[in-house]
């Protein structure tokens, strides 16, 4: 039987930014490790480990220094500019702690957005951002600006703007920040379902009892895999 192709293939990569003194910040030190298709992982470990820029090389918002990272089975090398950003609109789903939401526009426009840059017509981004925003259970404040709603309801926003565009792999770094124990946990179990539709989860946490809804936890430390287990 043959072996599935990993959906993400890091093999010896590493990140070094250079500092003014014209020395380097090493934030990866040779990371490798594969994830399937339909994963749910939890990317751990102490603030300054490393943790982000693994997330940012995973979502094409940032490339190695060294080593090779293959997205279904490509190398991202022989993509194009254009073509990274297709997937990142399309194949991939953000969300941050900081939200990066338009604070003066709707709610449901700021959803709508993705669709705008992929051409898709009003009508069918109106009825994918009102399902999206059904999923998470907040599509009562679609009109609201979104400066006048929760902590807790603009992240449940940033989960549906992610998932509207329906991308393969969902990208959440620390989506549970400065949230409350009871919302923390609907807006975990929402990330829950989406893995049990089929998306593919990576989620940035430095909290255990977030890590704990994940199936395999990654543990990093100073830029490289310290511990990598199933549950």
């Amino acid at each position: 039987m043959a072996v599935k192709t990993p959906l993400i293939k890091l093999d010896n990569v590493t990140k070094r930014y250079p500092l003014a003194d014209g020395e380097f910040y090493q934030a990866l030190n040779g990371v490798s490790m594969n994830i399937k298709e339909g994963e749910f992982v939890a990317i751990m470990g102490p603030s300054g480990s490393g943790k982000s820029t693994f997330m940012h090389i995973m979502g094409l918002l940032d490339v190695p220094s060294t080593g090779r990272y293959l997205l279904k089975g490509k190398d991202i090398e022989l993509y194009s500019s254009d073509e990274l950003a297709d997937i990142r609109n399309k194949d991939i789903g953000f969300v941050f702690q900081s939200f990066n939401l338009l604070s003066r526009t709707t709610v449901l426009k700021n959803v709508e957005r993705p669709m705008m840059y992929a051409g898709i017509s009003q009508d069918e981004r109106t009825k994918r951002a009102m399902d999206a925003l059904r999923l998470v259970q907040i599509d009562n404040k679609a009109e609201n600006l979104s400066n006048h709603i929760s902590g807790g309801q603009i992240q449940r926003v940033a989960i549906a703007r992610a998932m509207v565009m329906n991308p393969s792999i969902l990208l959440a770094d620390e989506p549970t920040g400065n949230l409350d124990t009871k919302t923390s946990k609907e807006i975990m179990e929402h990330i829950k379902e989406l893995n049990k539709k089929g998306t593919t989860i990576i989620l940035i946490t430095h909290e255990e009892n977030i890590a704990d809804y994940a199936k395999r936890i990654v543990r990093i430390v100073d830029g490289k895999i310290v511990a990598d287990r199933q549950k």
